[in-house]
């Protein structure tokens, strides 16, 4: 029986300690935790993968309850502040959407910006420090998904592993979803080489554990049917 524990920028969801993954999903959320709301220019980005990564969060939590493993997930859109980049790369506050301002990070100052860092993005980041120090599991597990049509490119890809240094990990999971029956590739439709799993490398390396990131289209990822299809092939693959 897994536990969930709520908290202002995170969500943990608790299963046993021996899983041998332990598994987080830096864009869980589009919440705007108060006092931050959205202006209303940048209502057109709610409900889109510029705000989270939709069907990740389930995925996460139906992963996590069929291995027994822990989930930690953010409580915050990655518009506000993006918990899978540096403190100090650009694209942490991003202001440009689909050509568009983003109202919400116009102008940010000094101050609003550490002020999200310090309620958000660092307590997020030091729990999943937290659980990665306490856990059993060999590997860490970032989940993602990807937008089906992306600056009016139509992607048919359907799974993307991503990795940096564990190419026989990634490989072999390209692998297992390849004879499942996927459409899938490795380093697509970003590349874990260019940088592109920093939080599931950052925590995972710093305690030697492997990290590999997940990435599944988001049409897809709304199918109940089609994430029991990828959570099975993940179990096995990972057990």
């Amino acid at each position: 029986m897994t536990r969930v524990e709520l908290h202002e920028a995170y969500e943990i969801v608790r299963g046993g300690a021996d899983a041998p993954v332990i598994l987080t999903c830096e864009h869980a959320s589009e919440r705007l935790p108060a006092p931050w709301h959205w202006p209303e220019s940048d209502l057109r980005l709610v409900g889109t993968h510029w705000a989270f990564d939709i069907g990740a969060a389930e995925l996460t939590r139906e992963l996590a309850g069929t291995m027994h493993a822990v989930g930690i997930l953010s409580r915050f859109s990655r518009l506000l502040v993006d918990p899978n980049r540096g403190e100090h790369e650009p694209s942490l506050f991003r202001d440009v959407a689909e050509r568009e301002p983003v109202l919400l990070n116009a102008s940010l100052d000094a101050a609003e910006r550490e002020r999200r860092l310090a309620t958000l993005y660092r307590p997020f980041h030091a729990a999943i420090d937290r659980e990665v120090a306490i856990t059993k599991a060999s590997t860490l597990l970032s989940v993602h998904s990807f937008t089906h049509l992306y600056e009016g490119e139509q992607r048919t890809l359907e799974i993307g592993i991503l990795f940096d240094r564990e190419d026989a990990l990634g490989e072999r999971l390209v692998a297992a979803f390849d004879a499942a029956g996927f459409r899938v590739a490795p380093n697509e439709p970003y590349s874990g080489k260019a940088g592109l799993i920093h939080s599931a490398a950052t925590h995972a390396e710093a305690r030697g554990l492997r990290p590999v990131e997940i990435e599944v289209r988001q049409d897809l990822a709304l199918s109940a049917p089609f994430r029991a299809r990828v959570v099975g092939v993940l179990a096995r693959a990972l057990a």
